[in-house]
């Protein structure tokens, strides 16, 4: 029976199984959207609200972000400046031009500083468009003088005299007792047909030693905000007003303007106070549900009645880095939303009442019409399926159904020509991994060789740092010792001096005196004192020329290319090796003969090119130690190690450093790779074989010239580096 009863659910015919199902669920959306249409409504209304009132509401806080970071942009930037030593706090007069000039890149009222010793100065925006300069003394009265400027920011006339304390502003002391970037007190000021609203963003500002100059501020123009929020599309029918948590309004959307103006003086209002009737209603319903604003710390959906009339209403806090803590309250009426929902639900109940009646009529036209072509294709899915691939589908009328068979056929056949390509493209595809493979290989090591470079330059870097501070810190002292001794050797004599007029004018014989003379040797102490006093200056200044040689290997201050004298580099490095170079137990010391000649300054990169010939003398002197290590101290002795550096013009305009050694040399094979990366024939730990690979870059690449090396097995290797005098004129990257 179950057999049977399963057999005649399969036989179902194709238009019954088409037709039923579709009409079934045509029928039950009517109903259901018939239904739902009258039930969500409200529920629409509420969405569509929510929807807009988050949308103006992130409107208002993206505008609220961007337009009050500007000042603090600004102020970082030029209080960057004045730390860098880029503006002199001093020089009022440039820095209120370059204030000016700022005026015209950015939307803001004012710009300037105040210093502590009262002074400063500033570029003002006061009506809105024309840019005046503001410069102050130090003392009131009649200390401060407002500049009309031209069209470059020059100054050309005085057009105010005012007296000024920075000490009594709050742009200048709230700051100060912050410690820290942040807004000041929001000011007002009445100008003829151009009231003036500003929020005041503050910053300390500090010089190079970080020691308080005073305060660089900014003014932005809060009735701005107003205009921003009459643009919005929400405000044709409701309203957004901005307030503090003291209820003061700062922007309102609204025609009426957020403050009043009683005897020639600006009061800004609280929302509560409103002219706007719409305002003032949200603002004391507000009030009064969370018992005043204080206590609004998240977004607050509410629906609350102004006039007698249903109103959504949204308040979101708004926060900043800098302190500023207001709310932003987004209404709208309800009627906006209702009419449009009511219309759109009866259109939609009639609209699906005919798409019933339509779709059940061509619903049955296209089950028979689609039918006959997919049972065709049933019909060769079977047979393709059992293995026989040789099935051609007539094509049909439908489009689809056309294009279905035709793909279907072109499947056919693609599928014969796979199984004939499958065998042949698996060769192929093992080529392939194997070539990506040899590919991968290749970035690998190009990775590890870029790697290696970094470490090495990084390890250099740290070098040169090292051998910076302790030259600097050797320096001091060093100069204090050897700066004292030439006082203490004119005291020295001016004391013998006067112990031998003493003896002179009194040479009657005093036991005790010649007692204490005998003791003390003091023949001998006054001939050794000026002995001692002559060494030490000797010794000062031999650490002086050591800090001095340290200090112009480092090269910290010298990143860029530079014109230096090449024998000061060479001089420098080779008193760095000097603990290398001096006798040792089992052989004396390496022999360094110079060859100099007379050679301009050269452009380059000094710590690069100290690099180059600190890693080129360490290659020899490893190499002559090598040689020591395999001969006995008489051997050694008549054979002596030798180092010899040539320099000279080439060409006369390049000049040419040779650095050669008397050890064992090298083969052509060791010789041909001394410039590859990771190369090295030093033991394991004692080499990373990225020494004269960095060598040759710096050389070749930074400054476009030659490193070559010469080496005779037995006799000696020799280095020749070949730079141009002068750079070209494009710039190089280190």
């Amino acid at each position: 029976m179950k057999q049977r009863f399963s057999k005649q659910i399969k036989a179902f015919p194709l238009q019954i199984v088409l037709i039923v199902p579709f009409v079934i669920q045509i029928f039950g959306a009517v109903s259901l959207v018939g239904y739902l249409s009258f039930k969500n409504g409200q529920k629409a209304v509420d969405n569509l609200a929510d929807q807009l009132m988050d949308r103006t509401s992130s409107t208002v806080d993206q505008h609220l972000n961007s337009y009050l970071s500007i000042p603090h942009k600004v102020n970082q930037i030029n209080a960057d400046a004045i730390a860098m030593g880029l503006l002199d706090v001093r020089d009022r007069k440039t820095n209120s031009k370059y204030f000016w000039k700022q005026m015209q890149a950015y939307d803001l009222s004012y710009i300037g500083y105040g210093l502590t010793t009262g002074e400063g100065t500033g570029a003002a925006r006061y009506d809105g468009k024309t840019v005046t300069i503001d410069d102050w003394g130090s003392k009131p009265p009649k200390n401060w003088y407002t500049y009309a400027t031209d069209n470059q920011g020059n100054r050309t006339r005085v057009i105010d005299i005012l007296d000024w304390d920075n000490f009594k502003e709050p742009w200048y002391t709230e700051p100060v007792k912050a410690g820290r970037p942040i807004w000041s007190k929001i000011i007002t000021l009445n100008y003829p047909n151009h009231p003036y609203i500003a929020a005041s963003a503050s910053r300390p500002i500090y010089d190079a030693q970080n020691r308080l100059l005073g305060m660089v501020a900014i003014d932005i123009h809060l009735l701005k905000l107003s205009e921003f929020l009459r643009r919005l599309d929400i405000t044709r029918t409701g309203e957004v007003f901005i307030i503090e948590r003291s209820g003061m309004l700062i922007a309102n959307s609204s025609t009426q303007q957020p403050f009043t103006i009683v005897k020639d003086e600006i009061q800004r209002l609280k929302a509560t106070d409103s002219p706007d009737p719409v305002i003032k209603s949200i603002a004391q319903q507000l009030r009064q549900k969370f018992n005043g604003f204080k206590s609004i710390t998240e977004p607050k959906k509410l629906q609350l009645k102004s006039q007698g009339e249903p109103n959504f209403v949204y308040v979101t806090p708004w926060r900043d880095q800098y302190g500023l803590d207001w709310l932003v309250v987004v209404s709208v009426p309800e009627r906006t939303f209702m009419a449009q929902i009511d219309a759109n639900t009866s259109t939609t109940i009639m609209l699906c009442l005919g798409a019933l009646t339509v779709a059940t009529l061509m619903g049955y036209f296209t089950s028979r019409w689609i039918a006959y072509p997919i049972v065709r294709l049933n019909r060769a899915s079977q047979a393709m399926a059992s293995g026989n691939l040789d099935q051609v589908v007539d094509v049909s009328n439908i489009k689809e159904l056309d294009t279905l068979a035709h793909s279907f056929n072109y499947m056919a056949g693609q599928l014969r020509e796979f199984f004939t390509a499958l065998e042949n493209s698996k060769e192929e595809l093992e080529d392939r991994v194997e070539a990506r493979t040899a590919e991968l290989k290749t970035t690998l090591s190009e990775l590890q060789r870029t790697q290696a470079q970094v470490l090495q330059s990084e390890k250099m870097s740290s070098l040169g740092q090292l051998v910076a501070g302790v030259a600097h810190e050797i320096n001091n002292p060093v100069n204090f010792i050897h700066g004292n001794i030439t006082h203490l050797n004119q005291y020295t004599q001016d004391l013998l001096q006067m112990i031998y007029l003493y003896q002179k004018r009194h040479s009657s014989y005093d036991p005790e005196i010649q007692a204490l003379a005998d003791e003390i040797d003091l023949e001998f102490l006054i001939e050794d004192l000026q002995k001692m006093l002559s060494s030490m200056k000797m010794g000062t200044e031999r650490i002086r020329n050591i800090v001095l040689s340290l200090r112009n290997f480092s090269r910290m201050d010298e990143a860029e290319f530079k014109a230096v004298d090449i024998h000061e580099g060479i001089e420098s490095t080779l008193l760095i090796l000097q603990y290398r170079l001096k006798d040792k137990p089992d052989r004396p010391a390496i022999e360094i003969i110079r060859d100099y000649g007379k050679l301009p300054q050269v452009e380059c990169y000094p710590g690069q090119l100290n690099q180059v010939l600190m890693n080129i003398l360490v290659n020899a002197i490893d190499a002559l130690d090598e040689v020591n290590a395999g001969r006995t101290c008489e051997e050694n002795k008549e054979n002596p190690s030798q180092i010899t550096i040539c320099t000279s013009v080439s060409n006369t305009q390049w000049i040419e450093i040779a650095i050669a050694d008397n050890a064992l040399g090298m083969s052509e094979q060791v010789k041909s790779r001394i410039f590859d990366p990771f190369f090295t024939t030093k033991a394991v730990g004692k080499g990373t074989g990225m020494g004269m690979a960095i060598s040759y870059q710096i050389i070749t690449e930074k400054h476009r010239g030659k490193l070559e090396c010469f080496s005779t097995l037995g006799k000696g290797t020799e280095f020749i580096i070949q730079l141009p005098i002068r750079q070209q004129s494009c710039s190089l990257t280190v």
